[in-house]
């Protein structure tokens, strides 16, 4: 009897968790764990409005239900208990900078479900002197924060170079902010996605410049609890079809002119031939409700991050495969 109800118990969060999408039609919105304050990612305006790029992904999940990506509840989660309100059926989805790693995805119940960016660690310099590269660097004093992995990459990364270099450490992410801007370090070392929300905050963005070098693998993507695989399925690919539709050419601008092509990759991608919204719980226009309501995978990060916003990331490794990068998605048949 003991071990029946050692196994009930067990079982209990695959239980409750196990119908997301059919608990979230019932509800009427998608509940998004996210964070408030990283520029380009997830922010929040003096008025209550989210936007961001991992704010779009939650939006295009309910765009692909519903039908309306509006219909989000937006919960601010932080660092340290980010995945615990994921983990208790607080929020369907978690999309925040939470690095995809073994430990988070083996050890915390949840599931990464897809790469949505590629960051790594970087160095953010002030833009003159000549120093165009990491390896440029020498004699500097770098701003870290203590106890980090970045710590330890960075001491790992002057050591093979054999180069002379001075530690400034700091306990959070906003003293380095104040200790650059104030002059008491020469260069600050974090998460590119961090250095680009820092150099933004600077107010003066051609004054800085972010090496190319990265010295880290920081794969970032949604998240969700274990044990749904139609949830799974839902939420991979939203992803995908936003992926597919830029490499298609499919656009919220030119949705309607593209659903008159004979491109059996796009009519499919619409919903004009077959039905691949059934197997995963969907309408078959979910994919078309995406990209004409959110956008295509590409019109999310230039709007957020690249061009079209005020971080002026290239795209690099977050561009399509077929272009050099690493973003890509299996088709759509």
């Amino acid at each position: 009897m003991r071990f029946v109800l050692a196994f009930i118990l067990a079982m209990l969060p695959a239980l409750a968790f196990g119908q997301t999408l059919d608990a979230v039609k019932t509800r009427g919105f998608l509940r998004c764990g996210s964070t408030e304050a990283l520029a380009g990612f997830s922010q929040v305006s003096p008025e209550g409005l989210w936007s961001g790029f991992d704010v779009d992904m939650c939006r295009a999940v309910a765009a692909a239900i519903f039908g309306d990506p509006n219909r989000v509840e937006f919960i601010s989660l932080a660092g340290k208990s980010r995945f615990a309100p994921l983990q208790n059926g607080e929020v369907d989805i978690m999309a925040r900078n939470a690095p995809w790693t073994m430990g988070r995805d083996t050890g915390l119940e949840v599931r990464y479900v897809g790469t949505t960016f590629y960051d790594g660690q970087a160095f953010l310099i002030r833009n003159h002197g000549g120093v165009i590269s990491a390896l440029d660097l020498k004699d500097v004093s770098i701003c870290a924060i203590r106890g980090s992995n970045h710590l330890a990459n960075m001491r790992n990364f002057f050591f093979l170079g054999q180069v002379d270099y001075t530690e400034v450490l700091y306990e959070d992410d906003n003293d380095l902010i104040t200790a650059y801007r104030t002059g008491l370090c020469d260069v600050v070392t974090d998460d590119a996605t961090r250095l680009y929300a820092i150099r933004d905050a600077l107010g003066d963005p051609t004054g800085h410049r972010i090496l190319p070098e990265r010295l880290s693998k920081e794969p970032l993507g949604p998240v969700i609890r274990t044990g749904d695989d139609q949830w799974r399925n839902v939420v991979t690919w939203v992803i995908y079809a936003m992926i597919n539709a830029e490499e298609l050419g499919v656009s919220s601008h030119n949705i309607d002119t593209m659903a008159a092509a004979d491109n059996p990759a796009i009519r499919r991608l619409l919903g004009l031939d077959g039905d691949f919204g059934a197997s995963i719980g969907l309408s078959p226009t979910w994919a078309r409700n995406i990209i004409s309501t959110v956008g295509n995978y590409g019109e999310i990060f230039d709007r957020n991050l690249g061009s079209s916003s005020t971080l002026k990331i290239t795209r690099g490794r977050n561009a399509l495969w077929n272009k050099g990068g690493l973003i890509f998605a299996p088709p759509i048949r």
